[in-house]
């Protein structure tokens, strides 16, 4: 039974990662990997009730993922929807294409930490095609803004989904995860900012940015912008508070952002009010990776129930031995392989009993999960929003930006190990 799971698990990870030459949205193969995994498991076992049972406890820890994560893209589109984001980007005046490169990575960095990697690609992106008119240069800040993404939200229990899979598992709390990889994180996006720094010269004359009607006023997109950053800040201290799941606070959250801008739009035309609703963002945001994730979870949980993972860490820890090349080494992994799954198995390979909440182990693997995507443009969501929108060939990435992403990658992991001792 093993060796068929471990096939089936095999072939579905191939099909995620082969995406974009299969044609095939990745939900697909997730969710039916994460199917067949328990379909072969339950019939395999000779104990039926007790394969149900597993199936439900972990069903529990993943709905509250997939809770918050509709919950927070919901909020983004909202706020996107208001164009809350023009809070920022109508403040970048400057021509100078390197100051451009340092605002823009610096704006991506801490945005993503509030938000996500991906939103935040997506939106400075945007930003920087209408910022940039030269090719070169605007791909350059473009693979700058998704090593900054992913360097953003490594350090923020909500700004990259792993982080967040991590947070709601018990394996990291948000306090201790800020300050154990600020630092880190800070050096893995200035390595390869101040070395992309010496690419990048002169003015850009054609700066503009989007002067097309809206349907929002000045006011109304500032209201929007600061309560939905405040609901999404708000998330870990509600936790805290509480100590009830990150996922309640998320729908706390939308559910006042529901009121307000209900409120705010009573007296428009119900075109208009139809637009800028909570029910209009509901059905523009990524459904196919709520279920991308779902599926995969599953199939993962699948087999830690089975104790496949336990096997794979024993081997690690037999063959490779040393923690810290575990892990760097599973963050490589992560620019080919989805980090999600990857940070899912480890989760399943290595129990809190052995590794406690805030366990030297958890916030590295959050580091190089994060981060380590950043070295190949198909490694991360937000490398992947960009190569759609930008139209950025995969070899050419590798040539102009999986250098600088590496060595930013190994700074801020040598960075962490060196500081590691001031924390014990």
């Amino acid at each position: 039974m093993e060796a068929i799971l471990a096939i089936i698990f095999i072939i579905g990870y191939l099909a995620i990662a082969l995406e974009h030459p299969l044609n095939l949205n990745k939900a697909a193969p997730a969710i039916l990997t994460g199917v067949l995994c328990w379909t072969i498991y339950i019939v395999f076992s000779s104990d039926v009730e007790l394969v149900n049972h597993q199936l439900e406890e972990h069903l529990s820890e993943i709905s509250g993922i997939l809770f918050f994560l509709l919950g927070a893209m919901t909020i983004v589109e909202l706020i996107d929807a208001h164009h809350g984001f023009d809070v920022i980007t109508s403040r970048i005046t400057t021509k100078d294409k390197r100051k451009l490169l340092w605002i823009i990575s610096i704006i991506t960095f801490f945005l993503s930490s509030v938000l996500d990697n991906l939103t935040t690609a997506i939106v400075m992106t945007s930003l920087t095609r209408k910022l940039v008119s030269n090719r070169q240069d605007k791909l350059l800040i473009v693979g700058m803004v998704v090593i900054a993404a992913n360097a953003g939200g490594a350090w923020s229990p909500i700004g990259d989904v792993t982080t967040t899979m991590l947070w709601i598992g018990g394996q990291i709390t948000p306090a201790n995860i800020i300050v154990r990889l600020i630092i880190p994180s800070l050096i893995c996006l200035f390595v390869p900012l101040l070395m992309l720094s010496t690419r990048i010269k002169g003015k850009d004359p054609e700066h503009k940015l989007d002067t097309a009607q809206k349907t929002v006023s000045p006011k109304e997109s500032s209201l929007v912008f600061f309560a939905g950053i405040g609901s999404l800040i708000m998330v870990p201290v509600f936790k805290t508070i509480t100590h009830l799941p990150p996922y309640l606070g998320i729908l706390l959250g939308l559910g006042i952002m529901w009121v307000i801008t209900e409120f705010i739009h009573k007296s428009k035309e119900s075109q208009h009010k139809s637009q800028l609703s909570v029910t209009r963002a509901l059905e523009k945001i990524d459904t196919s990776s709520i279920l991308f994730f779902l599926g995969i979870l599953v199939s993962v949980a699948c087999l830690q129930s089975v104790g496949i993972l336990k096997d794979v860490a024993l081997w690690l820890d037999h063959k490779v031995g040393d923690l810290n090349l575990i892990v760097v080494i599973l963050g490589l992994l992560s620019s080919v392989i989805d980090n999600v799954p990857l940070v899912a198995a480890a989760m399943g390979m290595y129990d809190l009993s052995t590794f406690p909440t805030d366990h030297y182990l958890w916030e590295f693997l959050a580091y190089c999960c994060g981060t380590g995507g950043s070295c190949l443009i198909i490694g991360s969501a937000a490398g992947v929003a960009a190569m759609g929108i930008e139209k950025i060939e995969f070899f050419w990435y590798v040539r102009n930006i999986t250098f600088y992403a590496l060595a930013g990658y190994l700074a801020g992991a040598a960075c962490y190990i060196l500081m590691e001792p001031l924390f014990m």
